[in-house]
């Protein structure tokens, strides 16, 4: 998602007379995108403004913050004169004004920042640079309405709202064109995506579920790939599933955040579903697209959980056995509910241990996964060359899974191919031209 909006904050300047520094020392102004889901990523934007104040002390330049932020962040960079500006994911088209104001000494007008929260870029396209690229993120939502009580994403973005499903699939056309093979639309929550078409003809409103929408691309740009990321699995349909199925281009892949194996934390979490709903769910996905790769977020040491509840956490991996997953300890984030209302009252160093085994055990399940590949062929899209052996090339096969084989002078990036996959690793499959 700030992949997307950096490229989208990119093309409104470039649109309103700027230009991109080659040279961080020759910048007027900096840009940093921020992200406030995990303590984490606020430490890594503290860190890199103190790298940054040579900068400040050189130079008149102007360092502005966009993205998601906490208030709370907000309020110590303004004390420690860090920053001269933020901007919020719904006001980027705002930022050369405000540039303007601040370079001329003025204040912002209050105006400038009216809570409507109903921006979704749809009409701006993303900047792409010159470099050979075949993939591309595509935001269809922004915002959320699922309030869990650890995330500030509701805070900082807002509530839900979808793009016209007509933009995204011109927008997609647009890309393949220029040469992209692979689309990833992104949203807080993409399957909660819906878009109302008024049809004043027949006096009758479409609904454009995300189902319609995957089935619209699908056939639309019949030769580019489609991913998605985020999905709920509250809100996941079984109507996505069969669609997924049902056509050869939408890759046979599925985040499917889990964060906790425990129905206590779950409901602490305000998660809207059930342990026993979730396997269920996983169950539907392999009896329908029983080729699809399954990937997960889990937090442990969330407010209240006991040795139980991580066991749960850890019960609940063993049955399902993901392909691979993103891992992180609770970290209370100003503004939630959770800050508010719950305790932190899990050791630090229990969370440590706690993250530790979840991490280890999901290594085994993800050597486990990779296993059931070697023998097979698998169409791979080609992405580069690989980072560790310039004599491979590196691609992903359709569940996400990176794939790497000797390079041929006949291919180049961009071109799909069939491998062999000959061997592996817990995160990368081996193989050869097929």
């Amino acid at each position: 998602m700030n992949v997307s909006d950096s490229e989208i904050i990119t093309s409104i300047l470039l649109n309103h007379g700027f230009f991109l520094s080659e040279k961080i020392e020759t910048t007027d102004i900096v840009l940093l995108n921020a992200c406030s889901i995990r303590e984490k990523a606020e430490l890594s934007l503290t860190r890199k403004l103190e790298q940054l104040k040579f900068l400040k002390k050189k130079n008149k330049i102007l360092f502005g913050i966009t993205g998601c932020f906490s208030k709370k962040l907000k309020e110590f960079f303004l004390k420690e004169k860090k920053v001269d500006f933020f901007v919020e994911p719904d006001f980027y088209k705002k930022i050369p004004n405000i540039i303007q104001y601040i370079s001329n000494d003025k204040i912002i007008p209050p105006s400038f920042f009216s809570k409507n929260r109903k921006e979704t870029y749809e009409d701006i396209i993303p900047f792409s640079d010159n470099k050979k690229k075949i993939t591309k993120f595509l935001s269809i939502t922004r915002g959320c309405n699922n309030m869990c009580t650890f995330c500030i994403v509701p805070f900082t973005r807002g509530r839900e709202k979808s793009s016209n499903p007509y933009s995204i699939i011109k927008e997609c056309k647009r890309l393949y064109k220029i040469g992209y093979k692979e689309i990833t639309l992104l949203g807080q929550n993409v399957d909660s995506y819906q878009y109302i078409i008024k049809n004043k003809s027949i006096k009758k409103d479409m609904m454009v579920k995300f189902s319609d929408l995957l089935s619209l691309l699908a056939t639309e740009v019949p030769f580019m790939r489609i991913r998605f990321s985020t999905s709920n699995p509250h809100d996941m349909s079984e109507s996505v599933l069969n669609v997924i199925s049902k056509y050869p281009n939408i890759c046979k892949h599925i985040h499917l955040p889990v964060q906790s194996g425990s129905n206590k934390i779950l409901k602490l979490m305000n998660r809207k579903y059930s342990r026993e709903k979730y396997i269920n769910l996983i169950e539907k996905i392999r009896n329908i697209i029983p080729e699809c790769s399954i990937s997960h977020d889990i937090m442990t040491g969330f407010c209240g959980e006991n040795e139980k509840d991580h066991q749960d956490t850890i019960s609940l991996m063993n049955e399902i056995k993901y392909n691979y997953g993103y891992m992180f300890s609770y970290s209370p984030r100003p503004g939630t509910f959770s800050y508010k209302k719950l305790k932190d009252d899990v050791p630090k160093h229990i969370k440590k241990e706690r993250l530790k085994e979840i991490i280890d055990l999901q290594r085994e399940h993800s050597l486990f996964r990779m296993k059931e590949f070697i023998g097979k062929t698998q169409e791979i899209l080609i992405e580069g060359i690989s980072k560790r052996n310039n004599k491979n090339w590196y691609g992903r096969n359709t569940q996400n899974i990176i794939v790497v084989f000797p390079k041929k002078n006949f291919l180049s990036i961009g071109d799909t191919i069939n491998v062999k996959i000959l061997n592996n690793t817990s995160a990368t499959l081996i193989g050869e031209i097929d």
